[in-house]
This record gives C-alpha cells, sequence and structure tokens, in this order.
C-alpha cells in the first residue's frame, strides 16, 4: 500500500498538466530457488542503459519513475567507480573524510544532480530484488499512471528472468546439499507486456527491450516480440555491441541508432532516447487528434 500511495502522489505531484512521466525499469529480476531464500538464479543486467537513459529523460523534461535491482547502476554514478564510497574519499591528516581530487568533481556533480532531480519532483527510485517484486511493483506504477493516458511512456529495459520456480513448489528452507544433484523444475514466467498494454495501462507508450547473443536471429525476434505484445518500439540490442549501436524496431520499419565515437563521454543512449521521445511525441500528437 506504501509503494501504490507513493506512486499515486509522484504522478499527482505536479503532471495534472502536460508533464510526460516515465517508468523507467532497469537491471535484472532474481529467481530465488527457497522461500527463505539463500539460492537463486540471476538475470545479467549491469543496470547501465536504464541509469543512462534515465538522465537523458529528466534533461529532456521527463519525471521518471527508476524501477530498478539493488545493487545496479543508478542514475547519475555513472561517472564514479564501481565502489564508489571507498575509491571516491579519503581521510586527511586531520582524520576529516574528504573527496579525493581525480574524483572531486564527479562526486559533486553527482551529488548536485541527483538531488535537482528528486528535489524538483522528477525522479522516483524504486528498488526491487525478485522476479516476484518486480512484476508487483510495475503492475502498481502502471495502474496508479492511467490517468496520464498518452503522456505515461514504459522504457522496458530490465532483464526479466524468463522462468522462475512457483513459490508453492519451493523449499520452505535452505536446500541441503547433501541431499545429491538438485533436480529442479522452472516453469515460464508469465508475459506481462500484452497486460500492461491492454489492461494496466493501455493508452501508455510502451517500449520494450530484446538482448540475444546471436545477431542473425535478433531483428526477427524483436519484430515478433512487438507484433505479438503490441509495443510501439523493441530496441534490438546483441550482447557483444549493445553499448555501441542497437536497432530500434517499429511497425515503420527499423531504426539503426549509434554512439557518437568523436565524443569520449558519449553514450548510445543519449540518441536512443531522443529517437524515442520524438516518436513519443507523434503518438501524443495522434493520440489528442
Amino acid at each position: 500500500m506504501y509503494l501504490f500511495a507513493n506512486c499515486v502522489a509522484f504522478f499527482k505531484c505536479d503532471y495534472e498538466g502536460t508533464r510526460r512521466v516515465a517508468c523507467v525499469t532497469s537491471g535484472g529480476t532474481t529467481v530465488p530457488l527457497e522461500q527463505r531464500c539463500v539460492r537463486y538464479i540471476d538475470n545479467f543486467s549491469s543496470g547501465h542503459r536504464g541509469a543512462a537513459s534515465t538522465e537523458h529523460l529528466i534533461k529532456m523534461g521527463y519525471a521518471v519513475i527508476f524501477l530498478y535491482r539493488r545493487g545496479t547502476c543508478e542514475p547519475y554514478c555513472s561517472s564514479l567507480p564501481d565502489d564508489a564510497f571507498l575509491e571516491c574519499f579519503e581521510v586527511t591528516k586531520e582524520s576529516a573524510v574528504q573527496v579525493c581530487q581525480p574524483y572531486s568533481e564527479a562526486v559533486k556533480r553527482a551529488i548536485r544532480d541527483h538531488h535537482a532531480a528528486v528535489a524538483g519532483g522528477l525522479l522516483l527510485k524504486l528498488p526491487f530484488t525478485t522476479i516476484f517484486e518486480y512484476l508487483q511493483m510495475l503492475q502498481m506504477i502502471a495502474v496508479s499512471s492511467r490517468s496520464l493516458g498518452p503522456c505515461s511512456m514504459f522504457y522496458l529495459a530490465a532483464a526479466v528472468s524468463d522462468f522462475y520456480v512457483p513459490w508453492k513448489s519451493m523449499a520452505e528452507h535452505k536446500i541441503q546439499s547433501g541431499s545429491g544433484p538438485l533436480d529442479i523444475q522452472l516453469l515460464q514466467v508469465p508475459k506481462m507486456l500484452s497486460v500492461l498494454r491492454k489492461e494496466w495501462a493501455p493508452m501508455a507508450f510502451c517500449i520494450s527491450f530484446k538482448l540475444e547473443t546471436d545477431a542473425e536471429i535478433l531483428l526477427e525476434k524483436a519484430d515478433m516480440a512487438r507484433k505479438k505484445y503490441g509495443m510501439h518500439a523493441v530496441v534490438a540490442n546483441e550482447l557483444l555491441s549493445r553499448k555501441e549501436q542497437v536497432v530500434v524496431v517499429t511497425n515503420n520499419g527499423k531504426i539503426p541508432v549509434y554512439r557518437d565515437k568523436t565524443s569520449s563521454d558519449s553514450d548510445v543512449e543519449k540518441p536512443l532516447t531522443k529517437l524515442l521521445v520524438d516518436r513519443h511525441s507523434v503518438y501524443i500528437k495522434d493520440s489528442n487528434t
């Protein structure tokens, strides 16, 4: 109930006018193997794409609900080292703690931009870990966003588990290793994209992502997902080249998007979000005519 109230308050705060709101999902979901979980199956995702895309969307005027896996990348932290807390600070001779010189500007910028986004009502961060948490939270956010109609966007960059162990089938306590080989039957996670489109937020602009390791089947799989789930766009990315280029698959064709290699601090998320925001603008205009 707290999460639902939080989402409703976020949507209601300043968005009774024309403010656009995006729900960006980021990071991978886990599949617990025990009810009192010790072991779990994980899903690969650093969360960089979702975090970087959130920064760009906020710059372009969106308010963002950032639904992210605990421990993965967060907005405004991309310029910090992986172990940010230990690497960014040092103890002086006077036993005071200060920011290390190499990271001084990066830390100040990250803190300033993050606080400005939160204080301005432009960023709400909601963490998840398991597939169960993710799906429940996504539903709450989607239902809360209905009043925005076409002004809401779902940017579904999270790596969602394809298989899971039903709660009733899990062992309650830690599975004992002395019991011999482990035999677990995984069921397919119900595909909620079509439910999101048809029931939870039928007027929202929806973007999903398709990752493959085989480039030869990537575009076909992305187009199949677009048609099957009614997505407005599917971002196709191949594992090894995903940081350099992606392909946006729509009903009007396939649009390649590339990182600007002339800039050392550029990422592919900047032109990607620009393209998708332009598409969202067209969708809003068409919906209001």
